[in-house]
């Protein structure tokens, strides 16, 4: 350390992150300042840097960025082939939009299943909400009860889809089989989001309808007919993720294997969704460019948590908080861990678990906490700050669902804190 100071120093940088997170900065931006105050502050040189940036292309993070990339490329080639409208169309048509009650559960399932087959809240409920809103608006669903729908319930998507980013970091951080996280952790966490969304969905509709409407909306289309085209791309797309998913749980192949499932999926989609090869590819690589910033993020944040970890700091966290977890009791731990990560950890949900990890790993390990109630506690603790702060998810989701309601928003994101945090404080007494 610098000036040799005490080793808990070099969590100045990430405490600046946390900071800079809350505020209107650019992410990239944030990362950038605090890696190069990290490296000063741990004596490294700039060349040493470069090497380590370097080394952090292929590292865990870098991975898990370049996945968000190819989800969000692959976004793109539903939405250029029709398959993301055709599905929505579906189900849309198979639950029925005929009930205020089932025009949530439509919205529901169609966030849910396009948000855990892209990996991306934002990229999925933009692909959703245009096509929905018509046909909700219709039977009179404000545009609040839509936001807190299609942020709700979308998110748990990023809970549950087998090669969901955030689902990636959990497996990789906890060690556990897709089957066995999604029983013992995705599931729960998300059925307690569905039933709190959907609950709450129907009390905002109530407050909310005869105050805020949908103003000069366009007409539900009638008789919407998917081309043979689209048709031909959609059952392609279905047979192929599923196959490729059973085929990477039976092998056991590890999370890189993602990288393989989304790009495959996308080229088949495309190629049978009329696509000419050198069009599929521009598609492509349109819908990665919008998520390149987040890749750079990651691939610097790897090293400015090496350079936070190398020096000492989580070790002497650890140290300091000791006294506070004297009792070894596991629902003590749990709740303090939680709290931290939802309301002191900001920025990308990826990056809040690495930094969970390793601020608390270690102690997880030592009072003996399951893989599945740590892997509850790294969700709940990375996921669940979107809901506790009015920030670029949630707004983001207002957005989409052109909804100005602040305050039942706030109110619906604070429920499902305390809900959440509720339920692993009870989980935690089962070890």
């Amino acid at each position: 350390m610098i000036f040799n100071l005490p080793p808990i120093f070099a969590l100045v940088p990430l405490v600046l992150y946390i900071v800079l997170a809350f505020k209107d900065i650019n992410a990239v931006l944030n990362v950038v300042i605090c890696v190069i105050l990290s490296a000063i502050m741990t004596q490294h040189s700039l060349l040493e840097m470069g090497g380590v940036i370097a080394g952090s292309l292929g590292s865990f993070l870098g991975m898990i960025g370049f996945i968000i990339m190819l989800g969000s490329a692959l976004g793109a080639v539903l939405r250029k082939t029709g398959v993301a409208e055709h599905i929505v169309m579906a189900l849309t048509n198979k639950i029925g939009i005929d009930t205020e009650k089932k025009a949530i559960l439509s919205c529901m399932a169609c966030s849910i299943l396009l948000v855990s087959m892209l990996g991306t809240l934002a990229g999925a409920n933009a692909i959703i909400a245009p096509i929905v809103i018509p046909l909700v608006a219709a039977i009179g669903i404000t545009p609040s009860t839509l936001a807190a729908v299609l942020f709700g319930s979308g998110i748990t998507g990023l809970f549950i889809g087998p090669y969901a980013p955030p689902v990636v970091t959990y497996m990789e951080i906890t060690g556990l089989p897709y089957g066995t996280y999604l029983i013992g952790v995705g599931l729960p966490v998300a059925i307690l989001l569905w039933v709190v969304t959907f609950f709450m969905a129907q009390r905002i509709q109530k407050k909310t309808k005869g105050v805020y409407s949908y103003d000069n909306v366009e007409k539900p289309r009638q008789n919407y007919m998917a081309a043979k085209e689209t048709k031909r791309a959609t059952l392609t797309f279905a047979v192929a993720l599923a196959v490729m998913i059973v085929w990477g749980m039976f092998l056991k192949y590890g999370s890189s294997f993602a990288i393989v499932v989304i790009f495959t999926v996308a080229v088949l989609t495309g190629i049978t969704g009329g696509q000419k090869p050198s069009e599929l590819f521009e598609t492509m690589m349109e819908g990665a460019g919008r998520m390149v910033w987040l890749f750079v993020m990651f691939v610097l944040f790897d090293p400015f948590i090496y350079f936070v970890s190398e020096a000492g700091a989580f070790e002497a966290l650890v140290g300091y908080l000791q006294p506070l977890l004297q009792s070894n009791s596991k629902v003590l731990f749990t709740f303090i861990a939680s709290m931290t990560g939802i309301f002191g950890i900001g920025g990308a949900a990826v990056a809040q678990a690495v930094v969970m990890d390793n601020m608390f790993g270690s102690l997880a390990h030592g009072l003996g906490l399951s893989p599945t109630l740590w892997g509850c506690l790294i969700l709940i603790g990375s996921q669940i700050t979107s809901f506790a702060y009015p920030e670029a998810d949630m707004l983001g989701q207002m957005g989409l669902a052109r909804s100005k309601d602040l305050k039942n928003m706030v109110k619906f994101g604070l429920t499902i804190t305390a809900a959440s945090v509720i339920f692993l404080v009870v989980r935690s007494f089962f070890g």
